[in-house]
């Protein structure tokens, strides 16, 4: 029996079983496995060959500024209300851009290219224009290439939302994570529920091509009651796509968690109930279950790729354009090539101290082995399409797949007699119930975080 890809059942007793942390594998190595070993001059070179594969280019820009701490947040970010701070970065980023594209193809167009952060609506209008020219001056980009922005919706107003899309935006994201007023307080981030409508019309009106908006379950003072009202909400805003992200509570890897008091968090129990009412009342509103803890409408170019079977992970999560390699600039941001991945410094001085002696301002990353690149490719189908042809990976690898993975097939036995997947003679199957554990399903093939140890990754649900 086949299965149709964007089903999703929710068993409890196989979540509670199988739900341990895992990777959320928007890489294969994961970050985890980032070691300084990797030298500026061995990523230059590997910049260089990258060229003999001549693939289009995806880049990512991280603006890592925001006015105001979200505690709930796990991202790399600089909270200061000092905007003078802005100019610096942007001239770095600027000469950053010069340092890579050097070593590029000028025949290598952008497909795709995106913002995030922090806020990357935290820069002055003038700083958006010019930033997008400088990116424009530099690097080709394809007619309908895919060009993406987060902003943070407190502070936005509709001459800025219409500057977006004129200087060349198609595609927006903004976090809501709970209308409740009470859940808002206690996570720092007050957004009036009349603000949000009035930024998703704004962006309505200026003709973006796509709209996603993040929410996240498992936040102080959330019931299924309450949160039942934030989906609804977020139904009559009808975006385009929604992530319903897993709040992970590690106050000891996160600073700003520490203002989060435990006390107030759903209890487990709770926390799987908020999600099963969150999946049913999406689905049933015509929205797609993608994958990890994404849905999007079935006209949406994440739902007809997934379809397709074109549909690929990067750390920017789920894209379209799996043959496109991506380039990161700015403090933290993280470059993946076919064979080999690198991070930026994560601290503004020695990322700003590289750049100034000419040097790429990469802090560490891993150089991929043959083996490598085999896992990455079958975890992401997994990941991507629920599915996986043995023949396509036998004919791509020139392996037999049964033998190489003798051990793993063993492995996933178990998962099969649970119901999680099925195991046919030419494919692995996902079931409607492994869906929502495709991360632990995956980690099977995952030789890395096996062997690990004191590995520290978000729980899967």
């Amino acid at each position: 029996m086949a299965f149709n890809p964007q089903d999703v059942e929710f068993d409890e007793r196989l979540i509670k079983k199988y739900a341990k942390p895992a990777p959320r594998y928007t890489s294969y190595p994961t970050a985890k496995e980032f070691t300084p070993t990797l030298q500026e001059k061995e990523w230059r070179n590997k910049i260089i060959q990258s060229n003999e594969r001549g693939r289009p280019l995806s880049l990512y820009f991280h603006i890592p500024f925001c006015q105001s701490a979200c505690h709930f947040c796990g991202c790399n970010v600089i909270i200061t209300r000092r905007k003078e701070v802005v100019e610096p970065y942007l001239e770095h980023l600027f000469k950053e851009m010069d340092l890579v594209k050097d070593l590029l193809s000028p025949d290598r167009k952008v497909v795709q290219l995106h913002w995030g952060g922090g806020t990357p609506n935290y820069l002055e209008d003038y700083q958006m224009v010019k930033l997008m020219e400088e990116i424009k001056n530099r690097f080709d980009f394809e007619e309908k290439a895919e060009v993406s922005i987060e902003i943070d919706p407190r502070y936005i107003d509709r001459d800025k939302v219409f500057l977006l899309r004129d200087i060349g935006f198609n595609r927006i994201s903004f976090g809501i994570q709970d209308f409740n007023p009470k859940v808002q307080q206690a996570v720092n981030r007050i957004q009036p529920e009349e603000m949000i409508f009035n930024v998703m019309g704004w962006i309505r009106e200026a003709g973006f091509e796509s709209v996603n908006i993040d929410l996240i379950y498992g936040l102080p003072y959330q019931t299924v009651e309450t949160f039942a009202d934030t989906i609804d909400k977020v139904i009559e805003l009808n975006p385009d796509r929604i992530a319903n992200f897993n709040y992970a509570h590690v106050p000891w890897l996160k600073r700003l968690q520490r203002n989060i008091d435990k006390s107030t968090l759903p209890p487990p129990q709770e926390k799987l109930n908020i999600l099963k009412m969150a999946i049913k009342k999406l689905t049933d509103a015509g929205y797609i279950f993608i994958g990890m803890d994404h849905f999007a409408k079935p006209d949406d170019e994440l739902a007809v790729a997934q379809r397709e079977r074109t549909l690929h992970r990067n750390f920017q999560g789920y894209t379209t354009h799996p043959e496109a390699e991506l380039f990161g600039f700015g403090a933290t941001s993280i470059s993946m090539l076919h064979d080999a991945y690198a991070q930026n410094h994560k601290i503004l001085r020695p990322y700003y101290s590289n750049i100034q002696q000419g040097k790429l301002p990469i802090e560490r990353g891993i150089i991929l082995n043959w083996d490598d690149i085999l896992r990455r490719d079958i975890i992401m189908r997994l990941m991507s399409h629920f599915t996986l042809i043995k023949k396509e990976i036998e004919d791509k690898y020139g392996i037999d797949f049964d033998t190489y993975f003798k051990k793993e097939l063993q492995e996933l036995k178990e998962m099969e007699q649970d119901g999680l997947l099925k195991l046919y003679p030419d494919r692995i199957e996902i079931t409607p119930a492994g869906r929502l554990l495709i991360r632990n399903i995956s980690l099977t093939f995952d030789i890395y975080t096996k062997m690990g140890k004191d590995q520290k990754f978000s729980q899967a649900i």
